[in-house]
């Protein structure tokens, strides 16, 4: 290669390390916004809980462009602004052509699972190749990122807590910008974006020398410039995302809508009305989340009493135990406005109605508001975009209805995070919430909960019956009830009713105080009226043995918890500290059946957590191929690294607690920050940006590295405790206040957690560069092994916290830091010591 020479192993003049400073922030501003880029678009392409694809392999991409640094020997010989300038034109040649990959290569991820012949077999073999081709392609976009960091750092010396400083600053500065990017021009032009940013500094940093190597990178940067340009001046000439084969894939017509959202994408697609008795002619629309059903959206001229198809629709429920129109209703996850439609229908005096998705709320307040009535304009309905649990929460009004109409889909789930690291949580259905909604009704107020059900009953095979959600549902609002005053006899407050039409969609009525005689036979006697449905439950009344049925009218707690573990799943209640309400097998079931075919019926059937497993044994092999079979090839110089085994354990421990430490903090300020896109951006952005100052600060401490980090370590135990113990009833005594208030209190709740996080790293890697005759492989070496055990603990995070909450998960990531701290003492004595010692 014909590289400039390097200058700088031993000493960096002033404009260098300036230069130095805006290469790493550039590029890790570029390689963060590529990362939540690329978790939309896998979102919207396979299934929310691919996202952790993304996250992993961006991880083992960084780190194994750690190991490159260490194998490859013309990049140790290379200059940085050499290996700066071509890594970042390969970064964005492989950007480029991963997009064009990813979204065009098709796939049927759920063949994965099918298996019972050969045809089914040699087809799951095929879409497993398809998704190894798709994590290359991501894995691929990273590794030149990896070398750009790895030999920066490697080789600072003294500067390495400012560049690690810059790199974390950047990172965050990413985090408060790639929302608003992504609702503004979409993940794909962010994704071009990152590739622009990345050709930048390629071209740039470009050594001014005419050998081969930079005259025909030179080139093909010019051309990679032309074709980015090209693409962010004409949107169109990026490629279009094909969808799973098992989603639905958008047609533009002239009254249909597209649009990026930080929640899902929505799709508004034309369709002919599905109801022949809607007063008004003409199409509906069907909203897709993310390339899969979301909601309806119909016509409406104004005339809320010509609305008689809900006359005989399950809608009319609430209404008819209720006996008087509601005086005031809030309704959570409005939608597309068909409940609003069934509330003024039957005379609903006051709707207060949220919606998560703007784009969605945008819609009826935009493009689509002549075609539904101006719903958002009317006097009596009050449209807010927002988290519903937090205006709830917020609220000061008492209800006569709260209605929950299937506020979550699978594709909110994590997509509601910009594919931050959650799988399938919800805190609208935790035990916690529950009680919320019980408190703001009006003396004879309901709470009505009504969401799809996949398998709530089968007449031929009762056994095989699977009522999941409605049964967690039920043992949850049982669990709540006990801890309320008022509900001596929780039986006497829940009615049950199922729509069995296509699939089933069952109706929970939950009351503050008994339901009186009357309203029990007024709900026995409007069901059977209604279209496809039927009683479940009604005290005194109607029980028809089915578990939704058991657990509601249990006489006790002791009988609610028998008849939830006789079930065949994972059905117990849930509360905010482990809030996966969709989450029916523990892991333990699901690896016992991992190579069991799924018939594809029940997406429910493990699928995600199997998802999961498959996504941990991907970034296990992927970190065997990239991070630790090269050494094999370099076994004398593998040998000769001093004191492997402490600084291995050191490092794989930062990323393990890291990890945990910062997806269990999301996770626990989705509730408090009202939006979990609003969570995810201000809590990784704190962390990142303290973390960074951490990382500056930690040079005053160089020559006694040891004692800083023990009194960090005392630091994160002081704030594990408090988060375990104070955290829930601090924020939960915030949660009225305005929107900037709360951004800024969360911020003080985690910038010590980020600033000691932050010192770790840099006293880590300062300690093992002076370890042998060849710190800068040594520091990349541990880059790399932080690398692995990161990309396992993005992923280890949510299976535990699944299990055990995410407060033992913070208390695991503390026990993560002492064994770290333990390893640093020994590397320290070490280094002080003068000792080179062979592992």
């Amino acid at each position: 290669m014909s590289l400039t020479a390097p200058t700088d192993s031993v000493l960096i003049n002033s404009r260098e390390r300036s230069r130095n400073l805006v290469a790493i922030a550039v590029v890790s501003l570029a390689g963060l916004l590529l990362e939540v880029g690329y978790t939309r678009i896998v979102s919207y392409k396979l299934w929310y809980y691919y996202t952790y694809l993304v996250i992993g392999l961006a991880l083992l991409g960084i780190g194994s462009g750690g190991i490159a640094v260490t194998l490859i020997p013309a990049l140790k010989r290379a200059s940085s602004r050499s290996i700066i300038a071509l890594c970042s034109i390969w970064g964005a040649i492989t950007t480029l052509g991963g997009t064009f990959v990813i979204a065009k290569l098709r796939i049927d991820t759920a063949r994965i699972w099918s298996h019972d012949d050969w045809t089914q077999a040699r087809s799951a073999l095929k879409q497993i190749a398809s998704l190894g081709i798709i994590c290359f392609a991501i894995f691929a976009t990273f590794v030149s990122l990896g070398i750009i960091l790895s030999t920066l750092l490697g080789r600072a010396r003294e500067d390495i807590g400012k560049l690690y400083f810059a790199d974390l600053a950047a990172a965050g500065l990413a985090c408060v910008i790639a929302i608003p990017l992504i609702s503004a021009v979409g993940p794909p032009t962010v994704v071009i974006m990152a590739a622009a940013l990345f050709l930048g500094v390629g071209l740039v940093f470009l050594p001014r020398t005419r050998g081969f190597v930079v005259v025909a990178h030179g080139l093909i940067g010019g051309l990679t410039a032309v074709v980015l340009v090209a693409m962010l001046i004409n949107n169109s000439l990026i490629p279009s995302i094909i969808p799973d084969t098992k989603k639905m894939a958008f047609a533009p017509s002239e009254n249909s809508s597209s649009d990026w959202g930080p929640v899902f994408r929505v799709d508004a697609l034309e369709v002919p009305n599905p109801r022949p008795d809607w007063p008004v002619p003409g199409t509906s629309w069907l909203l897709l989340h993310d390339a899969t059903f979301g909601a309806g959206m119909h016509r409406f001229d104004g005339d809320a009493a010509a609305l008689t198809y809900y006359d005989t629709d399950p809608r009319r429920i609430p209404f008819e135990v209720l006996g008087t129109p509601p005086r005031n209703e809030l309704i959570i996850g409005s939608a597309g406005g068909n409940e609003i439609l069934a509330s003024l229908h039957f005379g609903a005096k006051d709707i207060d109605a949220v919606e998560l998705n703007p784009v969605t709320v945008e819609m009826l307040k935009g493009d689509f508001a002549d075609e539904t009535g101006h719903l958002a304009e009317r006097e009596d309905v009050h449209l807010h975009q927002g988290d519903g649990r937090t205006y709830l929460a917020r609220s000061y009004e008492k209800y006569d209805l709260i209605w929950f109409v299937a506020p979550d889909s699978y594709a909110a789930n994590n997509a509601a995070s910009s594919g931050s690291f959650v799988l399938s949580e919800s805190y609208l259905y935790t035990s916690e919430m529950i009680a919320e909604s019980l408190e703001h009704l009006s003396d004879n107020g309901l709470v009505v909960v009504q969401f799809g059900e996949l398998r709530f009953a089968n007449k031929e095979h009762p056994e095989q019956a699977r009522p999941n959600r409605t049964s967690r549902y039920l043992a949850t609002a049982r669990h709540a009830m006990n801890g309320l005053d008022g509900f001596e006899e929780p039986e006497n407050h829940i009615l049950v009713a199922v729509e069995e039409s296509a699939g089933a969609q069952p109706a929970i009525v939950l009351k503050r105080t008994p339901f009186t005689e009357q309203q029990v036979a007024d709900f026995a006697e409007t069901v059977p009226q209604l279209k496809d449905t039927r009683l479940v439950y009604a005290p005194g009344v109607f029980n028809d043995g089915s578990f939704p049925a058991r657990i509601a009218g249990a006489t006790d707690e002791k009988a609610v918890a028998e008849i939830v573990a006789s079930y065949p799943g994972e059905i117990g209640p849930i509360t905010d500290d482990g809030p996966f309400f969709w989450h029916f097998k523990n892991y333990r079931t699901v690896l016992g059946e991992m190579t069991n075919s799924w018939d594809g019926l029940d997406p429910e059937d493990s699928i995600g957590e199997r998802v999961l497993v498959l996504l941990l044994g991907f970034a296990i092999l992927y970190a065997a191929a990239f991070l630790l079979v090269p050494f094999i090839f370099v076994r004398k110089k593998w040998r000769a690294l001093p004191a492997k085994g402490p600084s291995a354990i050191f490092f794989a421990c930062l990323g393990f607690g890291f990890m945990f430490y910062e997806i269990s903090m999301i996770q626990r300020l989705v509730q408090f920050l009202g939006y979990p896109t609003m969570s995810l951006t201000v809590t990784l952005a704190t962390i990142l940006i303290t973390t960074g100052i951490g990382a500056l600060v930690s040079k005053r401490y160089s020559q006694n590295p040891t004692r800083a980090l023990i009194r960090c370590l005392g630091a994160l135990g002081v704030l594990t405790i408090a988060y375990r113990y104070g955290l829930a009833e601090f924020t939960d005594s915030l949660l009225g206040a305005s929107v900037g208030l709360r951004i800024l209190v969360s911020i003080v709740v985690l910038a010590p957690l980020g600033f000691c996080l932050g010192m770790f790293m840099p006293l880590g890697l300062g300690t093992v560069s002076q370890l042998g005759d060849d710190g800068e492989s040594y520091t990349a070496w541990a880059w790399a092994v932080n690398g692995f055990f990161s990309v396992i603990g993005s992923v280890l995070t949510t299976i535990l916290a699944m299990e055990f909450g995410f407060s033992t998960v913070q208390a695991i990531a503390w026990f993560f830091y002492v064994i770290a701290a333990l390893s640093f003492v020994r590397l320290n004595r070490r280094v002080s010591q003068g000792h080179s010692l062979v592992a």
